[in-house]
Parts: structure tokens; sequence; C-alpha cells
């Protein structure tokens, strides 16, 4: 019998590595049950913090019944972790089976699906904070602190750690694109602020202007990354292809994608739901429960992944995750997002606060510094999870009104006109 597969009634039929061979004689009544349950039990095993997921229908019980907001907050969670490492795992399945070039397109859909959800919720409701946090949030965990582990886990298995410097330079470069375009809506905010024009509507349509030029370079970036520059990323698709697609069929892992994704919607209602009561209680910020809390929970999987893969020395595929993902959050879901806003009349932009926008700008001045040279070390590996911890005790003391409030609905905040100027002249 095939290693993945069986005979059943004169038909193939898929089945786990290392199935009973008595499978084959019985009826299909029965081998059908037992394959779907052993699929299951293999599913669950797939990652130990799918311990977690008794945590999900009691979130949503929580959220259901109204109970306590901070207790509907921590049980809804723990309960988007496991199903953020279950949405990983199905990704990598039916990205293995569908081919690289529709692999790949699942992995761009599919690879931020936590944050994209969790932001979609919360736009629907108004909260621009949390969608802009949480975005911003996003990409520095994964250049910062996921990068960092992958560093200091690669730094401590050999001395120094080598991986594809134009590749990581492409991204990195992409990133700094991304980052300009969260510069220069703030630059003229302030320079349009105290003129008679209208300053809101005119960022808007710079916003959404700038999110369509994003979505193209993002789209350019594919095909670069599929067809035309394949060569450059084969060694990261091998390295993925050998444990890959080896558990789910196409249509086992399509199902579990849309259950799952189903579950994470539901427990981002209740979670967005009580964030304002967290606030009040905890005395924390909007800000900081968006881009610090809320990336941990929707990168957990992202970042076990890619810590593990960079233990084993496949820094190539650490720095596709950790960039990759920083990289699809900035050109992808950003810009989907205001475009989204602007289709169901919600006033996202990309003019982010001043302190966040220079600590994106710094952020990825700092990365592009460290992987210029295609190596790594434990060090550099510091260096990055020590800047993501100052920046987390920086937004942990920062108010949500230190600089007007909202950016989409008025405030004074806004970057002096000569503030980047100054800063890269004292450079």
């Amino acid at each position: 019998m095939p290693p993945n597969g069986g005979i059943l009634n004169g038909e193939t039929t898929p089945l786990l590595s290392g199935g009973s061979s008595n499978t084959a004689d019985e009826p299909k009544w029965k081998a059908l049950p037992k394959h779907i349950l052993t699929t299951i039990w293999a599913t669950l095993c797939s990652n130990y913090v799918n311990v977690l997921l008794v945590f999900v229908p009691i979130g949503i019980i929580a959220g259901a019944l109204g109970w306590n907001p901070t207790a509907v907050f921590i049980l809804n969670f723990i309960a988007i972790v496991p199903l953020a490492a279950l949405l990983s795992f199905a990704t990598e399945e039916i990205s293995a089976k569908l081919g690289q070039t529709l692999g790949g397109l699942m992995n761009a859909t599919f690879g931020n699906a936590v944050e994209l959800i969790v932001s979609i919720v919360a736009l629907r409701e108004g909260k621009i904070r949390i969608v802009q946090s949480s975005m911003l949030g996003s990409i520095l965990s994964n250049i910062l602190l996921v990068l960092g582990c992958c560093f200091l886990a690669g730094g401590i298995r050999e001395r120094e750690s080598s991986f594809n410097a134009t590749v990581a330079s492409t991204m990195s470069s992409l990133m700094a694109v991304a980052c300009s375009s969260l510069i220069i809506p703030a630059t003229l905010y302030a320079a349009l602020r105290d003129s008679k024009t209208e300053t809101e509507s005119n960022i808007l349509l710079l916003s959404r202007g700038t999110s369509i030029i994003l979505l193209i370079l993002y789209l350019m970036y594919l095909y670069f990354q599929l067809f035309s520059h394949h060569s450059l990323f084969a060694d990261v698709g091998e390295d993925e292809d050998d444990e890959a697609g080896s558990t789910l069929s196409p249509v086992a892992a399509g199902f579990a994608l849309v259950i799952v994704t189903v579950m994470v919607a539901i427990c981002a209602e209740y979670l967005v739901d009580s964030i304002d009561a967290i606030v009040q209680t905890a005395h924390i910020s909007e800000t900081f429960v968006g881009l610090i809390l809320l990336p941990i929970v929707g990168n957990a999987a992202e970042h076990v992944t890619a810590v593990i893969v960079a233990s084993k020395g496949k820094m190539d595929l650490a720095i596709n995750v950790a960039i990759g993902s920083s990289m699809q959050i900035a050109l992808f879901v950003t810009p989907f997002l205001v475009i989204l806003g602007w289709i169901i009349g919600k006033p996202m932009s990309l003019r982010f606060e001043t302190f966040e926008t220079v600590v994106f700008f710094l952020s990825v001045l700092v990365v592009n510094y460290l992987i210029q040279d295609g190596k790594s070390n434990y060090l550099e590996g510091a260096m990055c999870i020590g800047t993501y911890t100052i920046i987390a005790l920086a937004f942990y003391v920062y108010p949500d009104d230190a600089t007007g409030g909202n950016p989409n609905h008025g405030g004074t905040g806004g970057i002096p006109p000569d503030f980047f100027k100054s800063l890269l002249s004292s450079g």
C-alpha cells in the first residue's frame, strides 16, 4: 500500500502515513469515520499550543453570556493563540498540495488572517486606533521580536548564520517603501493643518491613492517571487516542502481553513468589544493593546515556526517568515483596510500618530543595518529584542490622547515639518 493512501472498494482513498493495512478490507462507512477522526487527531497534535483550544468554547460562551469584560478579553485572547496555530498549519498543508503559484497566493491571503479579521471587526466598529496600532504592532513584532528570536536561536546553534542577502535586502527595501507611505501623510498633515484647506479629506485622498499603489507593488512582488526571480527563493521553498502537505488533503485543509476562520472571527468580535472596558479597568491605552498585545496573539504561530526553523539552521526560511510577514502587513493588509474603510464609509487612513511613525521609521532603519551583510549572530538578535522591549515599554506609558487622540478624527498631533530632515542630517 502507498505510504499516504490505500485502496478502498476499487478506489484510492487518502490516508495518513502509517495507517493500518486492515482499513482497505473495511467497508466505506466504517473506514471514512476512522479516517476523519485520525485526521482530526493528527491536526490537533500538529502543535503543542493546541491544548489551549479548550478556551475557544469558553471564550465564546463568556462573550455570549456577557461575563465580566476582563474575563471575556483574557479568554478570547488565549483562544486566538491555538486558532492562529491551526490556521498556519492548514495554510501550509493546502499550499504544499496546490503547487507553488497557488500556494504562494494562499500564504499571502491566510498568512496574516488573524490580524486581518481582528482589524476588520475593529474597523467596522469604528475603532480606527485599534486597527492602526494592530497593523503597526504586527510589523514591529515580526521585524524586531521574531527576527531577534531567530537570530538568537541561530546564534546559539552556531557562531554565525548566513542567509540570502539579496532576498533579505529586497524585502527590507520594500519595507522602506512602506515606511515612506506612513511618513508622507504625517508630514503632509503637519504642513496643511494650519492652512484653510480641508486637511482630513486631503489626507484620506492621499492615503487611498497610496494604498492602491502599495497593492500594485505587492502584486508585482508576488510575480517577482513566484515567476521572474523564482530561483532566488528556491532554497526557502525546498526547506518547507519536506514537512508540509503530509497530513491533510486539499479538501480537508480548505474545510479546516473555513472552520478556523469562522472561530477566529467570533472570538475577535468578543475580544474587540471588550477592549474599551479593559482600557478603563486596567488603565492601559488602546494603543498598547493594539500594538503589543494583539500582535503577540495573531503572530504566535509564526513566532514559534520561525524560531524552530532558525534553531535548525534554516535561516533563509526564518527570514522569509519574519520579514515576509511584515511586508505582507505593510503592503497588502494595511492598504486593503484603507480601501475597505473607503467602501464602508470609515475614515481609515495611512496617517499614524507622530510617535508611531517615528518608531516604525527607526525600526526599519535598524533592521536594514543588521541584515545588509547577509549574516547574523546572537548579539544582533539581542539588539532586535532589546529594541522591541524598549518600544513596548514606551507604548505602555504612552497615553492615547498624547497628541490629540484619533488621528482620523481631528486632533492636534503632527510631525514638525523639519523633523525627519533634522533626524537624517544629525545621523
